[in-house]
């Protein structure tokens, strides 16, 4: 969508690059100052940082002769990560785990 109507002054918002909770996401930016971000976005990062300040507890479960991860589905959603998808881990401190997504 090349542009949409502005409710708060009736003219066209423009696609824009807007900032949201820290994050830059796509949406529409009118000449009158009023912000319309993309809802899709804005969503997944309401979703990040929600499950950002929890902590969780996963099972380690055993497939052949590989320990695997069981990640829970809120994380699985905010990070938008799918069957069969690879990630990076990397051992961090002592004993952290970070899973790089991307």
């Amino acid at each position: 969508m090349d542009g949409m109507k502005c409710v708060a002054c009736g003219k066209t918002a423009r696609p824009a690059k807007l900032s949201f909770q820290g994050q830059a996401i796509d949406g529409w930016k009118c000449k009158c100052g009023v912000e319309y971000f993309q809802p899709e976005q804005a969503q997944r990062i309401l979703l990040l940082n929600q499950v950002r300040k929890e902590q969780f507890r996963v099972k380690v479960g055993k497939v052949r002769s590989n320990l695997i991860l069981r990640i829970p589905k809120r994380i699985a959603d905010a990070l938008e990560l799918k069957d069969g998808e690879e990630v990076t881990l990397r051992v961090e401190g002592s004993g952290e785990i970070r899973v790089l997504t991307g």
